[in-house]
């Protein structure tokens, strides 16, 4: 994958949809959103710590999970504008059903994104 974030046509995907591994996540997440590795890094960091700690591997498929859903709204650049703008608008709100409306629509946003990774 080239680091460059070319746009389609459209809204269509800006890369193809990567595995869900940890390698294949972190360099979909390199093309599409570098300004996010750091917290991917600490995320995948974390996630191998508490599935250490606690003898379970779900900590580690939980970050997939997660990562998986954030790279596919990244992935479309429409859907990405619409995430963040929700959030901007949530953490800017000034009353607490503003703020709840807007983090609404992300959760929607991101509920969508986590159904198309796991049901692909």
């Amino acid at each position: 994958m080239s680091a460059q974030h070319v746009e389609t046509a459209g809204d269509g995907p800006l890369i193809p949809r990567p595995e869900r591994t940890p390698a294949a996540l972190r360099a979909a997440c390199a093309v599409v959103a570098p300004q996010l590795l750091a917290a991917y890094d600490q995320a995948k960091d974390q996630a191998l710590a508490e599935a250490v700690e606690h003898g379970s591997i779900k900590p580690v498929h939980a970050y997939l999970n997660h990562w998986a859903a954030l790279i596919e709204i990244e992935r479309h650049p429409g859907m990405a504008k619409a995430y963040h703008h929700a959030e901007y608008l949530a953490h800017v709100a000034t009353a607490p059903d503003e703020a709840r409306t807007h983090l609404t629509t992300a959760g929607g946003i991101y509920r969508e994104a986590a159904k198309a990774v796991h049901t692909a």
